[in-house]
């Protein structure tokens, strides 16, 4: 049986390196390439694991734990506000009926799984690496336990800790509320009507409103996070920088203006873009599985700046590589398939630009986009790109059989996140080196 390599066996820096959190979760994401190519036989170990340490499951801990950057352990004093129940409850001669045990929730009565004892009492090991891999394959062999409509109590608390998201004032959050309307807010409103209108648990646990002033703040955070503009020049100067830009170029390199005035033009332009189309669908998952706007206006504005800027910039080039990044993956493993594809002039521009700006949050069933996202946050939204080749390959007999493949390429079929992970995993495999890493850095 496989087993998993030590952190120093896969290049993580020691403990006497010193690395940027950027620098750390990049080569972690660069390890998932040969993590996942042994998953069979850590699944297999984690799943004979589950079934020995179910059954010391403590069924009478505390509550939900709180957001930390690191899986660690941390109890939370009861509450003293069912004081009196408790002790009327202990005055009450015992009766012979038992109250049945929950069946949903987390609560007493219930036991929990690994996954989730694990983000209560934390890693056993003192080594972060080693307890965030030992996280990350517990997401990969069991899934989230959640109900029918996907909420689960600790989901969001999964996410704080594999994006290493430390916990946001809410001060902060309301700070960008009550600036008002923010110089992207009529876009917003012109799209947040339309995030997930036909998808009825969406609208249940998720209003416009909280939707709008997510997408306000977040605008507002990427306005001020801007280069600001220089001072404007006096009137001598102004002459000065004029007679330059007029001047031959010979003359505007020997100036000792001619630095000072390209860093001016330099500050003053950007490509970045405070909303674009799209970004209302990739905010909506965040918004239905946290508990509170300012958890999913923490993920939100994380995910957006660190992990995919390149998504939101006027241009969009970092969904544009991903679309190229889907066709050339397509072409390596399925060749038939994308050689048809290319035939009929589909390429993955006309079908897959949704999928690759949202990580395929606009394919229903939304308990299923969240199933596929702890897998996503775990390993990396890079893998994104392989979750849609896998849907491809899961229509590749529709898609042969249609003489207009275009038509089925509309809207993709729902989303099974159980299949489509695991078709993931093995994709991984046959993917080269220098390509797994051009999608690891697409979206940058």
């Amino acid at each position: 049986m496989a087993k998993p390599q030590p952190s120093w066996a896969l290049g993580v820096p020691g403990p006497d390196t010193p690395a940027s959190p950027r620098t750390m979760r990049t080569l972690r994401k660069i390890q998932s390439h040969q993590v996942l190519s042994t998953s069979s036989a850590l699944i297999a170990q984690t799943q004979a694991s589950r079934q020995d340490g179910s059954n010391e499951a403590d069924p009478g801990s505390a509550a939900t734990p709180g957001a930390a950057t690191r899986a660690r352990a941390h109890r939370r004093a009861r509450s003293n506000s069912d004081a009196a129940s408790r002790e009327a409850a202990a005055a009450t001669p015992p009766t012979t009926q038992r109250r049945p045990a929950r069946k949903t929730g987390s609560g007493i009565g219930v036991k929990r799984s690994l996954l989730e004892n694990f983000l209560r009492d934390g890693p056993q090991s003192s080594n972060p690496n080693e307890g965030l891999g030992e996280l990350k394959y517990l997401v990969l062999s069991s899934r989230v336990d959640a109900d029918g409509d996907g909420m689960s109590p600790y989901r969001i608390y999964l996410w704080l800790v594999l994006l290493d998201i430390p916990p946001m004032p809410t001060d902060d959050y309301l700070a960008f509320i009550h600036r008002g309307r923010s110089p992207a807010y009529a876009k917003i409103r012109n799209d947040t009507f339309r995030t997930l209108a036909t998808d009825p648990l969406f609208k249940r646990r998720v209003t416009e409103a909280s939707l709008i002033r997510l997408l306000n703040a977040v605008a507002w955070k990427l306005h001020d996070s801007r280069p600001k503009p220089r001072s404007r020049p006096t009137s001598s100067r102004r002459r000065e920088m004029e007679l330059l830009v007029n001047a031959p170029p010979r003359i505007a390199e020997e100036s000792p203006f001619g630095g000072e005035l390209a860093k001016v033009t330099n500050t003053t332009t950007s490509d970045s873009a405070m909303y674009v189309q799209g970004m209302n669908v990739l905010c909506a998952p965040f918004l239905y599985a946290a508990r509170s706007e300012v958890e999913a206006f923490a993920l939100f504005h994380y995910f957006v700046t660190r992990e995919c800027p390149g998504y939101i910039r006027g241009a969009m080039d970092g969904v544009h590589k991903g679309l190229r990044l889907v066709d050339r993956c397509l072409e390596i493993v399925e060749p038939k398939l994308a050689a048809y594809l290319f035939s009929k002039g589909m390429h993955a521009e006309l079908y897959a630009f949704p999928s690759v700006l949202t990580l395929c949050a606009c394919t229903p069933p939304l308990p299923e986009v969240l199933h596929l996202w702890d897998f996503l946050f775990a390993y990396g939204p890079h893998l994104n790109i392989l979750c849609i080749v896998a849907q491809l390959i899961r229509m590749r007999d529709l898609i042969f059989e249609s003489p207009s493949p275009n038509k089925i390429l509309r809207s993709f079929p729902p989303l099974d996140a159980k299949e489509i992970i695991a078709l993931t995993v093995l994709l991984v495999r046959k993917i080269p080196g220098d390509l797994y890493a051009e999608m690891i850095s697409h979206a940058k």
